[in-house]
């Protein structure tokens, strides 16, 4: 099973961020990391992060390259999955699912996060197979219902049992 290390994007490697590429029928299905990493320097809520084999666990510089990008936001007691984004080279490896479930590993553990949701077009099948198999049901809210273009879903079912002292 292919397990991956999120790192925060920082100076030394933007520009493998900035090089990641989706294959080319995908390129109308997902924003580029220089609109996510723009989104993020002007919101506080988007946290981008960089995609690597976990290999690169404990390396301060990484001898594996980066293999995708990833970005969230925590609104109004939502984790919102806002990006996912694989590199062509390393497509259908496994690592967006193991993207997925570090992330959402994450959000589980953010005491301000009560639904966890992600979105995909409506015309991205691998996306839509993909979030049902990790438990994703469509999220019956107003806008999420009545949008044109995108499909909006969330994770059925994660919240853990409270502890008992």
């Amino acid at each position: 099973m292919v397990k991956v290390h999120l790192r925060k994007i920082t100076k030394e490697n933007l520009l493998s961020c900035l090089s990641l590429q989706v294959c080319e029928e995908q390129k109308n299905l997902v924003a580029t990391t220089v609109q996510s990493l723009a989104q993020a320097y002007v919101d506080p809520n988007l946290f981008p992060l960089a995609v690597y084999d976990a290999a690169a666990c404990g390396y301060e510089q990484p001898s594996v390259p980066m293999v995708g990008f990833t970005m969230y936001e925590v609104v109004a007691g939502v984790g919102f999955i806002m990006r996912l984004m694989i590199d062509c080279k390393y497509q259908r490896l496994g690592y967006g699912r193991a993207t997925m479930l570090e992330v959402i590993r994450r959000l589980k553990l953010c005491p301000d996060v009560e639904v966890i949701a992600t979105s995909y077009r409506k015309e991205n099948q691998v996306a839509a197979k993909l979030y049902q198999s990790l438990g994703f049901k469509e999220w019956d809210i107003k806008y999420a219902i009545s949008h044109l273009t995108e499909v909006y879903v969330k994770l059925e079912e994660w919240k853990s049992e409270p502890l008992h002292s």
